[in-house]
């Protein structure tokens, strides 16, 4: 095990409200943080590499890894699986390493009821307004009208469970938000259960004080 044990760091909020755009600066800020790369039944899309992209898996062979407990969190979205294997996840927390996910409330809400979910960041991202959130959507050019119509309606839903998370920035101001995000971080990387070498540490300066009575 690592000098720290690692986190799992929870990203959420509506498409749209920049959660993409600063996974990308927490991990240019900090490249040792890995990512979590999702499994799913979508077909792949152009470019799109499996493994390094998404892990693209049978229907059946998602379920049965529901099924198997392989899943730390697994959706239904938009007529497809997607969930996030658990044995990179724990392998890379005990080397000390955090694990980023960008995921919805439904599966930031798995993670935390897990085994792992003492070690869990989450942090939900809001937009500075309904308009601003449809704004950067159509602004981005990837989607058709019907998505992104369908991808609004979602917002809501997402953004009800703003306070079911440890932490929400609102997104109005990306440079300061990255600043908040990347202290938020820093800091709970300090939490006690972080720090499993304390527990020894302190013993020895138990053992030194036993030895200067």
């Amino acid at each position: 095990m690592g000098a720290r044990r690692g986190l799992l760091i929870i990203l959420s909020s509506p498409s749209g409200a920049g959660k993409s755009t600063l996974a990308k600066r927490l991990r240019a800020w900090d490249p040792s943080i890995a990512f979590s790369v999702s499994a799913t039944t979508r077909p792949p899309r152009r470019g799109e590499v499996d493994g390094q992209d998404y892990h693209f898996l049978s229907a059946d062979e998602f379920r049965k890894s529901v099924a198997g407990g392989g899943m730390l969190e697994h959706a239904h979205v938009f007529g497809h699986f997607y969930g996030s294997p658990k044995a990179p996840v724990e392998a890379a927390i005990d080397a000390g390493k955090d694990v980023l996910f960008d995921i919805d409330w439904q599966g930031a809400q798995q993670i935390r009821n897990s085994d792992l979910g003492k070690h869990t960041l989450s942090i939900f991202l809001l937009p500075p307004s309904i308009a601003e959130l449809r704004r950067r959507l159509e602004s981005r050019g990837q989607d058709s009208a019907e998505v992104i119509a369908k991808r609004m309606q979602k917002s809501w839903d997402e953004i009800s469970h703003w306070d079911s998370y440890d932490h929400v920035l609102i997104n109005d101001d990306l440079a300061a938000t990255e600043r908040d995000l990347i202290s938020i971080v820093t800091a709970t990387r300090l939490r006690r259960i972080q720090q499993p070498r304390l527990v020894d540490h302190v013993r020895n300066l138990q053992r030194e004080f036993e030895d200067m009575s």
